[in-house]
């Protein structure tokens, strides 16, 4: 497999399914990725950090995709369907996974929203989220907040910063 040509599809996964699907597609030596984030579990006896998917539902897998590749991928265990438009997969934006990324594993506040096209373009310059794109909100008595939105999936994921570690990016 050319690794050049490779790049990053949506897998819809059966509900609570995304670890199965992670664990699988690893299993099948492709490359995978679970976005998580860390949260307090609400558990009655402990409170403890667990991680949990980022973006519920969803896992990313990363293939040249051709039918060699297809297959092996869409009949992994838990794998509902490969996202995609009027039948055929759709490659994800390779920023938007970078930005992802810089977000898997954080314990920062972070908070699913409904897809978001509208508000500013920024770049978190500071601290652990450092190189991270995303749209700015700004709520009336809260501090700023980044949404980093998933185009192919229409979702978005809202993570609270600073207004001063942020800066306006064009593209």
């Amino acid at each position: 497999m050319n690794e050049n040509n490779a790049k990053w599809y949506a897998l819809h996964t059966r509900s609570r399914f995304e670890q199965k699907v992670f664990e699988g597609l690893r299993s099948k030596d492709l490359e995978a990725f679970l976005p998580r984030v860390q949260v307090m579990s609400r558990r009655k006896d402990r409170r403890l950090k667990i991680h949990v998917p980022m973006i519920p539902g969803y896992v990313f897998v990363r293939s040249v995709l051709t039918p060699e590749n297809y297959y092996p991928i869409i009949t992994t265990i838990g794998v509902v369907r490969m996202v995609g438009f009027k039948g055929e997969p759709v490659p994800a934006n390779e920023d938007e996974i970078s930005s992802l990324m810089i977000l898997d594993g954080t314990d920062r506040t972070v908070q699913n929203r409904a897809y978001m096209k509208k508000g500013e373009r920024v770049m978190i310059m500071e601290g652990p989220l450092k190189g991270l794109v995303g749209f700015y909100l700004h709520h009336k008595g809260k501090s700023g907040r980044v949404v980093v939105s998933v185009e192919l999936l229409k979702r978005s994921v809202e993570v609270e910063i600073e207004d001063w570690a942020l800066e306006k990016v064009e593209f």
